[in-house]
């Protein structure tokens, strides 16, 4: 039913609209690591509220705490690589670029065991990397080395954990999985702010907006990821949430004026089309 959708629409949109609201922050004096640090806290917070008030979880055993710890210093990684990629370059070019993970973590699963890969995900994946090819060549003014390398990075990043989620985490629990992963990556975000001395805030009203707006997006798509998973399962939220890159893409036309040109928008297309062939296919 249409209704079954809706937590994963409510996701894809969330996240989304994080993605931009994180630029407006940026253009308003905040940096990357005081924002991502304080969307961990948020997030702790809500995993707290969200453990207490919903049945008790399975425990995870030891090792499956310990893995879920280590998984935070990749999620702290992913987060802020993302970040930095929205900061150096427009935001649908990062976040297009940075969903190359889906077919990462394919070709990964494949070459580890984990996976199959068939022929015609291979090709799904081959369009697909052409269509990213494409949206980044035809960028009329260049894009950022530098943004691009990151937004890779966090597809990597992201990658490894789906991986080791994948081998390592089957069966456990999200909710402690995601909760002890979120603390460890607070925790280390929370340290480089103190060494680094690093705590910049927005220095204007829409920035404040910006600021919070992303950590209450996030928050509310987490809740709906985990909520569309249990309805749906996890392959056909996957899919919906392909809307995020397009979620992203409008919002920042309508509220960064952020613009794409017409080849840049059919290899986003073809991107985003060969994605969804790649997750029906591999």
């Amino acid at each position: 039913m249409i209704a079954d959708l809706v937590p994963g629409l409510i996701a894809a949109l969330g996240f989304g609209a994080s993605n931009v609201f994180g630029k407006i922050a940026f253009a308003a004096g905040a940096d990357v690591l005081t924002l991502v640090t304080f969307r961990g806290f948020v997030g702790i917070a809500f995993v707290w509220g969200w453990l207490h008030f919903s049945p008790a979880p399975v425990q995870h055993t030891p090792r499956a705490r310990r893995v879920s710890l280590g998984l935070g210093l990749l999620f702290a990684a992913n987060v802020y690589c993302v970040f930095k990629a929205i900061e150096a370059i427009p935001v649908p070019i990062a976040v297009l670029a940075y969903f190359v993970y889906p077919i990462l973590t394919g070709i990964g699963g494949a070459v580890t065991g984990l996976d199959k890969l068939s022929w015609r995900g291979a090709l799904a994946a081959l369009v697909a990397f052409g269509g990213v090819a494409l949206m980044i060549g035809a960028h009329p003014e260049g894009i950022a080395p530098l943004g691009l390398a990151y937004a890779f990075a966090a597809a990597c990043a992201r990658t490894v954990m789906l991986l080791v989620t994948r081998a390592s985490l089957t069966g456990a629990d999200s909710r402690l999985t995601s909760g002890y992963s979120l603390a460890s990556s607070t925790a280390v975000l929370a340290l480089v702010c103190f060494a680094t001395q690093t705590w910049n805030l927005p220095q204007t009203l829409p920035g404040w907006g910006g600021f919070l707006g992303t950590s209450v997006a996030t928050t509310v798509a987490v809740l709906a990821l985990f909520a569309s998973t249990a309805r749906i399962g996890p392959f056909r939220t996957a899919l919906t949430m392909n809307l995020e890159p397009v979620t992203s893409t409008l919002l920042s036309m309508l509220l960064l004026g952020e613009t794409m040109g017409s080849l840049q928008m059919l290899g986003a297309a073809i991107m985003i089309a060969a994605l969804c062939a790649f997750q029906l296919k591999r």
